[in-house]
């Protein structure tokens, strides 16, 4: 299983969240999924936004087209991301689809 796979209209992204990390930035992948630093600290929902907010600006999507599909108390998330491809989102986030 990849860590990011195509769905109708979009695709669907597996996550590992490291929260108060010292700055934002994607890790690389890591087994089934995406490897993110963040530092926002992982309380009442900070490290969902800062999450949804940072994938959207390293997408150049609009944050509605990025929706927390499951793990919103833990660090494994998967998220969908409306309007775009497999192969674009990989693009844009400068990692291999494998």
């Amino acid at each position: 299983m990849s860590w990011i796979q195509q769905a109708a209209g979009g695709c669907v992204i597996c996550v590992r969240v490291i929260p108060r990390a010292s700055k934002n930035q994607i890790q690389g992948v890591l087994g089934d999924a995406l490897k993110i630093r963040l530092q926002a600290p992982p309380v009442e929902g900070k490290a969902n936004e800062a999450l949804v907010r940072f994938l959207a600006d390293t997408l150049s999507l609009p944050a509605r087209n990025i929706g927390l599909l499951s793990g919103a108390t833990g660090r494994n998330k998967r998220l969908r991301l409306e309007g775009l491809d497999v192969a674009e989102a990989c693009s844009r986030l400068n990692v291999s689809e494998r």
